[in-house]
């Protein structure tokens, strides 16, 4: 017992120095190319505390398991909106950008009802699947043609890197997240196991909170760092990243069956999105309050409760 709770503890301090170091990187790297922030989190943070997402789902791909593959990814993106911007918005609230307010965010509404349209309508083909990836290609792009840093403020006393120096943090930072985290869900599992949980509860908590620690850390650190659109960015492209990028790279190794996600996992995926996209027009400023956080959060528990009382 005392070894593994040593491993969680060890596990946590990783993913934390990790988002340190990814995060100090990333906004050094923004600095030195002229990038904004938002893009640098989307790109390179929201990538990066994806990979976990893209291994599970291309693998299940190649082995022709689409459940795996499509569960990961809805689950993933409800765990992402509902709980980890949630919970980022109430530890402080995130400033919206005009960028964000009629880019970002209501592409990620459209591509969130697309993935839906098609796998209400009997999943992603292989033809779906190319389409998803060339609709990615194209926000990337337009997110760095359209990328305006004047709309960002950058804290006064943040660090600056070198290159070289940039490129370490921001490696060593997401293998430390990687890692960190999935020693932390492992040593959490068995603490779990000791004590004598049950399966079931350490499926609905342990390993579904676990595999979103990275990004969560992340935020929460970017958002102490006074970094707000580098958090935003780190949740909204792990957003656009799942469902476009690993979805249809996904379906274009093998296409996807949609048919164990149930209403309730489109309504939950749908749902945090859209009460997102309200919370910034609803006049009482461009950000996402606390508010809007305990809405998202309520939503998260209901969601929950679904899954915990059908398992």
């Amino acid at each position: 017992m005392f070894l593994q709770i040593a491993a969680l503890i060890l596990g946590l301090a990783m993913v934390i120095g990790g988002a340190n170091a990814l995060v100090d990187g990333a906004s050094s790297v923004a600095r030195r190319t002229g990038v904004s922030e938002f893009v640098i989190g989307l790109v390179i943070v929201g990538f990066g505390t994806s990979l976990p997402e893209l291994v599970v789902s291309v693998t299940g791909a190649l082995a022709r398991n689409s459940d795996i593959a499509v569960g990961n990814v809805i689950g993933s993106n409800i765990f992402n909106t509902a709980l980890i911007l949630a919970v980022s918005a109430m530890f402080a609230p995130m400033a919206i950008t005009r960028q964000n307010k009629f880019r970002d965010i209501p592409l990620t509404i459209l591509v969130s009802f697309l993935v839906a349209f098609f796998g209400y309508y009997g999943g992603l083909s292989r033809a779906e699947g190319i389409i998803m990836v060339v609709i990615f290609a194209i926000y990337i792009i337009w997110s760095f043609r359209s990328d305006d840093t004047a709309q960002e403020q950058t804290p006064e006393d943040a660090k600056e890197f070198g290159t070289f120096a940039s490129i370490v943090l921001i490696a060593g930072g997401l293998a430390c997240l990687v890692f960190g985290g999935r020693l932390f869900v492992e040593s959490a599992e068995n603490v779990a196991r000791m004590l004598g949980v049950s399966d079931k509860f350490i499926a609905i908590t342990v390993l579904a909170m676990g595999t979103s620690l990275p990004e969560l850390v992340t935020s929460i650190v970017a958002l102490a760092k006074k970094r707000s659109q580098m958090a935003l960015g780190n949740i909204l492209g792990s957003n656009v990243f799942n469902l476009l990028l690993i979805l249809g790279v996904s379906a274009v190794i093998s296409p996807t069956s949609f048919a164990r996600i149930d209403l309730w996992d489109y309504a939950a995926l749908l749902l945090s999105i859209i009460l997102v996209w309200t919370g910034i027009y609803t006049g009482r400023k461009n950000l996402l309050d606390r508010f809007d956080a305990s809405l998202l959060l309520l939503l998260f528990a209901a969601y929950m409760t679904k899954l915990f009382i059908n398992l």
